[in-house]
């Protein structure tokens, strides 16, 4: 059977959480998670459902990509198809070749496993390694310390309290009570929660989103954020050891995040709450 690139649509992307569920294990590359498109999915169900790509063989998914802005392309691929030729050859075809509907025309970027096929035959097709990105994870075996600060579970409620820190955290964010609806409508938010950290005059300081992806599988941080007006008290390692300890109450084996190399803060606050530097990441780009 032939390899076929679709669309899921809205009622779809139930299916492709799914296989991404299903593909995550520890030690695995460091791949797209579910919580990936349930962080997508505060633009909404239509909009992700536009970004989703999947590549199908016999009816069974093999690759799914996130099309997560307009010149990038976020893929992982089924553990045991990952060298797999037929498979890598029709991807390299459909991301290289705009009027195929993945990427479009000048500089664009592909992250995919670390070891796939595909990787090599983007090399020769003349892409080339853009800036590092690293991952970051902690083991939940064992139980995680108390954060030492005040953290709450954030409901439909308490919305506009983490979404106000969470613009606070990023520069330019336009984040709005609506996306964080939209998120937590998403497929994905089943097995999410929200968190907030607060200082001791109740203020909240920081935020956090954990995506699990059902038991004995790692789970996401995405977004992590501390106020600008409240860095440098600590706030950015307990809310990431809140984070960390409700990934393990929900069952992950371990808890896991990536951050450009390049900001050395947040690699350090991640490893202050116990999280591990695993290898370095790349895109690979095309230049126009």
């Amino acid at each position: 059977m032939a390899i076929v690139l679709g669309k899921p649509g809205v009622d779809g992307l139930s299916e492709a959480v799914g296989v991404l569920r299903e593909w995550q294990h520890d030690g695995a590359p460091w791949q797209l998670h579910p919580g990936d498109l349930g962080w997508f999915h505060r633009f909404g169900a239509e909009a992700t459902a536009a970004a989703v790509r999947t590549w199908s063989r016999d009816g069974r998914i093999l690759a799914v990509g996130l099309l997560d802005g307009p010149g990038l392309v976020r893929l992982t691929i089924a553990p045991d198809a990952r060298r797999d030729e037929e498979l890598a050859r029709r991807l390299a075809g459909d991301l290289t070749e705009p009027e195929r509907g993945v990427l479009g025309e000048g500089r664009v970027a592909v992250e995919s496993p670390v070891g796939a096929l595909v990787q090599d035959l983007l090399s020769e097709h003349g892409w080339h390694f853009d800036e590092p990105w690293t991952p970051l994870r902690r083991d939940l075996r064992e139980p995680v310390k108390d954060p030492g600060v005040r953290v709450e579970m954030i409901g439909p409620e308490q919305a506009s309290v983490w979404t106000a820190v969470l613009r606070a955290s990023f520069e330019g964010s336009t984040f709005t009570d609506e996306r964080w609806h939209a998120m937590a409508a998403g497929p994905p938010y089943a097995d999410a929660r929200c968190l907030a950290a607060y200082d001791d005059q109740g203020d909240a300081v920081a935020v956090v989103t954990v995506w699990s992806a059902g038991p004995g599988k790692p789970g996401l941080l995405e977004p992590m954020g501390v106020h600008r007006d409240h860095r440098g008290h600590g706030y950015g390692k307990a809310i990431t050891l809140a984070a960390a300890a409700a990934l393990r109450e929900l069952g992950s084996s371990s808890a896991i995040v990536y951050t450009p190399s390049s900001n050395v803060g947040a690699v350090a606050t991640y490893e202050s709450a116990g999280f591990q530097r695993l290898p370095e990441v790349r895109d690979q780009c095309r230049d126009g």
